[in-house]
């Protein structure tokens, strides 16, 4: 079954509604918005999506909204907080990626000037390539984290059956 077929089954929980009829597929401008989207990615993995989306508002009150400077200035005292915080995952290596990617995309923002056009910059690629660069620039990234980070920021395309009544803006373009 198919996530636009869950999601109109009935049987879907109400967080996963909102989740695929506003945001996934849909394009993204902020920077610290897609930041939010890799984190949520990294942190599902092994895990539910519903699991993650409840969690949403206390993962966006522990990250500090996810504004990327913030995380990125994140020490051993936040991290701490963090492992110790309920509202998100407490996995050490999950929360030290959020860490290590925030400062990644600040070396990003300085060389192209967003997170975005970092991104707008290498589309459109197909998902190996995608993989390949994703590992070699941010931790804690494998093929599903990927590809279900980019077609949730309509990157990559898939994100709603070809019939569902839901259709994003059409894909990026070179």
């Amino acid at each position: 079954m198919s996530y636009c077929e869950f999601v109109r089954s009935g049987k879907a929980h109400p967080v996963h509604v909102h989740y695929h009829d506003q945001v996934y597929g849909f394009p993204v401008e902020s920077d610290d918005a897609l930041f939010e989207r890799l984190v949520l990615e990294i942190n599902q993995a092994g895990l539910s999506w519903e699991t993650i989306l409840k969690k949403q508002e206390g993962f966006r009150a522990a990250y500090d909204s996810f504004e990327i400077a913030r995380v990125a200035a994140y020490g051993d005292d936040d991290i701490a907080r963090l492992l110790a915080d309920p509202g998100i995952i407490r996995n050490r290596l999950k929360v030290r990626a959020a860490v290590t990617n925030a400062r990644k995309i600040l070396e990003l923002q300085a060389s192209y000037g967003s997170f975005k056009s970092w991104l707008d910059s290498h589309h459109p690629q197909e998902k190996p390539a995608w993989v390949a660069l994703f590992k070699k620039t941010f931790a804690f990234t494998g093929g599903e984290i990927v590809g279900e980070f980019l077609m949730s920021c309509g990157y990559l395309p898939g994100a709603h059956d070809p019939d569902c009544p839901v259709q994003p803006p059409r894909p990026l373009s070179a």
